[in-house]
């Protein structure tokens, strides 16, 4: 049985599997925040059986290295932290130094590529927006980072001391007429001109689907983007290349 984990900035999703590395078994995951990673303690009765911990990590050196102790208590099982490739399977990087891209957009290409294998556009709604377009042959073509929503709203909050609002995820773009709706109507106004751009180069690109991971992902689904929500896209790609680097 394997333990996959994907340490994003503010959460960690965990998953056990069992199985082949082609079709691994679910049997059990979950989530907590990143600043209260002893949670994972709740696992230890559950982590006898692991043989080997893949890790997925975006996350700063400080809280990496905190997550290695806190496993290190849970299993005696290696850990393994996967990072950015040049190229995989026929996916091929377009950043000159790897080394530079997020771990967790590398992991969700190489999950949609692995499953799709024909022109794709990988979006993820999290503490940041990224958004990867694959072409047909496996190239990236780039992509974009973008603050996410979360985010917005705090640099609302502590950079513009004088607009007093309440966040609210709303979907409607229409002009406000308050500061608060002024605000959250901004803000989805703003991600549904995203939308709209992500939906141009997909067509300018030729990418047949659109796959959409992440805390917000229903919520630009929900403001137009034509895309299939694949809330664990990243612990797939994970799951894939910690089975093939195991098999060698």
């Amino acid at each position: 049985m394997r333990l996959l984990i994907d340490a994003g900035n503010t959460r960690i999703k965990w998953r056990l599997v069992k199985g082949s590395n082609e079709q691994p078994v679910v049997v059990d995951q979950g989530a907590v925040d990143l600043v209260d990673q002893e949670s994972l303690a709740s696992l230890a009765g559950r982590l006898s059986d692991v043989e080997r911990v893949a890790v997925s990590v975006v996350a700063g050196e400080p809280q990496r290295k905190r997550l290695s102790e806190v496993l290190a208590l849970l299993t005696p099982a290696p850990v393994v932290y996967h990072w950015a490739e040049a190229e995989r399977a026929g996916l091929r990087n377009a950043y000159d130094d790897p080394s530079k891209m997020g771990a967790d957009r590398w992991h969700a290409m190489y999950g949609a590529w692995s499953t799709y294998r024909q022109g794709v556009a990988i979006v993820d709604a999290g503490s940041a927006v990224t958004v990867d377009y694959v072409d047909g042959a496996g190239q990236h073509l780039g992509g974009f980072i973008l603050p996410g929503l979360q985010m917005m709203f705090r640099s609302l909050k502590t950079d513009a001391a004088r607009i007093g609002f309440e966040p609210n995820q709303v979907l409607d773009r229409s002009p406000g007429r308050s500061t608060g709706e002024c605000v959250n109507h901004g803000l989805a106004w703003l991600s549904a001109g995203m939308v709209a751009k992500i939906q141009e180069d997909v067509d300018r690109f030729s990418i047949k689907d659109v796959l959409v991971t992440g805390g917000d992902a229903e919520r630009l689904v929900g403001l137009g983007l034509g895309g299939m929500i694949v809330p664990d896209l990243v612990l797939q790609g994970l799951a894939r290349i910690d089975g093939e680097e195991s098999a060698v």
